[in-house]
């Protein structure tokens, strides 16, 4: 059964789902639908926890356990994705070279914008190759808010 959580962020309500144990989707100002158990879970409350921590600078990353239902190449762009350090950005190109499809770099842009759990899978930390940002499923201001974050508070 899935559960979910409100919770209520420096950037705005972000609704946090669980199932069997794993973190499965972070939304941006949405709902919890009525199909789903609205119940604060352990796990629930960890990510909360962490997410706290990182939005005042005291996490760089996160130990709570995600899963997401995808295989293949985006798979593949969001466990690369999870090694960008703190505070770094890398360009879609970079990442499209890193996974072995130094082409796909359109394509990385898509799994991105996939991405179920932005923030903990980083997202966010992808620019296009002249340092500007670009796309961000959560608007490009929330990107810009993420991003000087860990600039203030990157060691």
């Amino acid at each position: 059964m899935v559960n979910g959580f409100i919770y209520q962020s420096i950037i705005g309500p972000l609704a946090i789902y669980e199932e069997d144990g794993s973190i499965i989707a972070i939304k941006k100002n949405e709902p919890i639908p009525v199909d789903v158990n609205q119940i604060k879970t352990a796990l629930i409350e960890q990510t909360i926890l962490e997410l706290d921590e990182y939005f005042t600078g005291k996490r760089t990353q996160f130990s709570v356990s995600m899963k997401h239902h995808h295989q293949g190449f985006h798979a593949k762009v969001w466990t690369e994705l999870s090694k960008i350090p703190y505070g770094v950005t890398v360009s879609y190109k970079e990442l499209a070279i890193r996974i072995g499809h130094p082409r796909a770099y359109r394509a990385v842009g898509g799994a991105c914008h996939a991405n179920p759990i932005p923030i903990l899978i980083p997202c966010h930390r992808v620019v296009a190759t002249n340092g500007s940002m670009t796309g961000f499923g959560w608007g490009l201001d929330t990107k810009k808010s993420l991003l000087a974050l860990e600039k203030k508070f990157y060691k």
